[in-house]
């Protein structure tokens, strides 16, 4: 009947899977070091990573001191990075590199302990500990191998890291300037300044700047106003300097109009002192 084509299919199937499993399990049961060894490296190659490195780790130990033992524990180290373990991937390849010295393999290694720490950077929103430690790696492993085949794609993820950190430094800024708390926000788009001059997002860091530090003139007390909008001006002065064609033009020159009037109506400090 057409209906037990299908059913013998899953039964073959079923048995087959099972069959496998119950050579895997009785792997795992197995003192035989070099059946193990060959098995591990069968089920790496054929891209079966999870079960390499159970194996792998259990046989580990049981490989020092013999000639398998380096290759075991590089194929460790990627079924690790292979499973997106990658804070244990970084860990194995630097231990790798560190055991191994002169093992044809350590520039890999090297490079797959920073490509690993890269993947483990966290989005841009989250604490960025993790990006600077991987930066770090990567400009240690392009100094220590400047004519690497993996330079290209070394030096791609420092600048994927560099571009998140800027990035980050963006939108810290820019959320305190949502939040009003405008000194901050001054303070943050200064160093965001100085630290990216040719990122991206310049012009709106320099609009949004201008229009806090015009704010906090604004909301400041009478004997500070003048120093802040002064302040403002200079801010306003750089940003069309800078951007003359800005879309925020306007905007700006409001704020401007406003901080001279009111700088013209304020007496400076030491001069409202003396009276």
């Amino acid at each position: 009947m057409p209906f037990q084509r299908p059913l013998v299919f899953v039964l073959l199937l079923s048995t087959l899977l099972l069959g496998s499993c119950t050579g895997y399990q009785k792997l795992l049961k197995s003192d035989d070091v070099n059946k193990k060894y060959t098995a591990a490296i069968q089920y790496y190659e054929k891209g079966d990573y999870a079960r390499a490195s159970t194996l792998l780790e259990e046989l580990i130990p049981l490989l020092k001191g013999r000639p398998e033992a380096e290759k075991a524990e590089f194929y460790f180290a990627n079924t690790n990075f292979q499973g997106r373990n990658y804070t244990l991937s970084a860990y194995y390849f630097q231990q790798f590199a560190e055991t191994y010295g002169s093992s044809p393999q350590v520039e890999e290694a090297r490079f797959m302990h920073a490509k690993s720490l890269f993947r483990d950077s966290p989005e841009f929103e989250l604490d960025q500990s993790n990006t600077y430690t991987a930066i770090e790696a990567i400009q240690e492993f392009l100094n220590q191998y400047p004519e690497s085949q993996f330079r290209p794609e070394a030096e791609n993820m420092s600048k994927e890291l560099q571009t998140k950190l800027e990035n980050k430094a963006f939108e810290s800024a820019r959320l305190y300037y949502q939040l009003r708390y405008n000194q901050a926000a001054v303070v943050a788009f200064n160093t965001f300044q100085q630290q990216y001059p040719s990122s991206a997002y310049s012009e709106q860091a320099a609009f949004m700047k201008l229009t806090a530090q015009y704010e906090y003139a604004k909301e400041s007390v009478e004997e500070k106003q003048r120093e802040r909008y002064l302040e403002a001006i200079a801010f306003y002065q750089n940003f069309i300097d800078a951007y003359p064609q800005s879309k925020d033009l306007k905007a700006a020159e409001a704020m401007y109009n406003v901080a001279r009037a009111e700088v013209a109506k304020l007496k400076p400090a030491d001069t409202a002192a003396t009276k």
